[in-house]
């Protein structure tokens, strides 16, 4: 909509109504600036919709997540940039039989998603994950803490 013939030929409002209506014929390309794509809010409602609860033991971490009803080839855990873990995957909806209908559906399907950077003393080559009873505990172990030795420095007289 053109506000110009209410009066309104400000500048500001000129950028006032790019940012409410979305206009993308600026940017040439016809992406905006201001909007995220829609990978990146696919992404985030996944990851959002993905509770998760981290606990530190003395010699490793674990990350439980609720997964009911996955399966193993449903469930992707990963190591990105060699300190990000990566647990995706897709819950599914069982296949509707013929004269079934659904009188309610309240859980959650689709996609999901979480990203946790790891600390500085996770062991990336020994990292497990196990779903058991419906929650999926992923193992991340930790380094052996390095001892730093006394260096000795000779002192010459001169």
């Amino acid at each position: 909509m053109d506000i110009r013939f209410l009066g309104f030929d400000s500048p500001i409002f000129h950028t006032l109504h790019n940012i409410l209506d979305g206009d993308e014929s600026e940017s040439g390309n016809g992406k905006s600036a201001t909007h995220p794509t829609r990978a990146y809010v696919r992404d985030a409602r996944a990851m959002a919709a993905t509770p998760a609860d981290v606990v530190e033991y003395p010699n490793s971490y674990a990350f439980l997540i609720d997964m009911p009803g996955s399966r193993s080839g449903d469930i992707k855990v990963q190591v990105e940039e060699d300190n990000v873990l990566v647990i995706s995957g897709e819950r599914k909806r069982a296949e509707a039989k013929e004269g079934v209908k659904y009188v309610r559906m309240e859980r959650r399907m689709g996609k999901f998603l979480r990203k946790f950077t790891l600390p500085e003393n996770a062991d990336t080559e020994k990292i497990s994950a196990v779903c058991r009873d419906g929650v999926l505990m992923v193992t991340v172990e930790k380094l052996p803490p390095q001892t730093k030795k006394a260096k000795t420095i000779e002192v010459k007289i001169a």
